[in-house]
C-alpha cells in the first residue's frame, strides 16, 4: 500500500509528484521524501543567500513530512543533498550534523548548477524506514 504525503501549508506541488510517499512493507514502512527546497507556502525562496537558514528550514520541513508518515529523523537511512556552491559545504554540513549527528545515515552531497527555484541554493531528499 502507498500513501501520498502532502502537508498543508507547504508549497503546492507542480506536476505529478508528492512531497512524500509512505510504502508499507510488512510491519515496517519506507518513507521517501521528495527533494525539499527552502520555499514558503507561496513558493517564495526563504532566506536567499543564507545557506544555513535554508538548510535548517528544509530539515524542519523534512521532519514534518516524516511526522505525517508516523516517522522521525531517527528513522532516516539515506540523505541526498544537492548544493549549488560547494564552497558553502561547511555551513550545510554544520546544520546537517545538528539534525543527524546521532543518526549517521548514509549520505551523498553533490554540487549542481542550479535548483528549480532561483534563490534556493540547497535541495535535500531522504529515505526513512519506520515501524508501521
Amino acid at each position: 500500500m502507498k500513501t501520498k504525503i502532502n502537508p498543508q501549508n507547504f508549497t503546492k506541488t507542480v506536476g505529478a509528484y508528492s512531497q512524500g510517499l509512505k510504502v508499507d512493507i510488512g510491519d515496517k514502512a519506507m518513507i521517501f521524501v521528495s527533494g525539499q527546497l527552502a520555499m514558503d507556502s507561496d513558493g517564495n525562496p526563504v532566506a536567499p543567500n543564507d545557506i544555513s537558514v535554508q538548510t535548517r528550514y528544509i530539515f524542519e520541513n523534512i521532519k514534518l513530512i516524516l511526522g505525517e508518515a508516523g516517522a522521525a529523523l531517527e528513522d532516516v537511512v539515506k540523505v541526498q543533498i544537492f548544493l549549488t556552491d560547494m564552497t558553502k559545504f561547511p555551513q550545510v554540513s554544520a546544520v546537517r550534523n545538528e539534525y543527524l549527528e546521532g543518526i549517521k545515515p548514509v549520505s551523498t552531497l553533490v554540487e549542481i548548477s542550479r535548483t528549480v527555484k532561483d534563490g534556493c541554493d540547497v535541495e535535500i531528499e531522504v529515505i526513512a524506514i519506520a515501524m508501521n
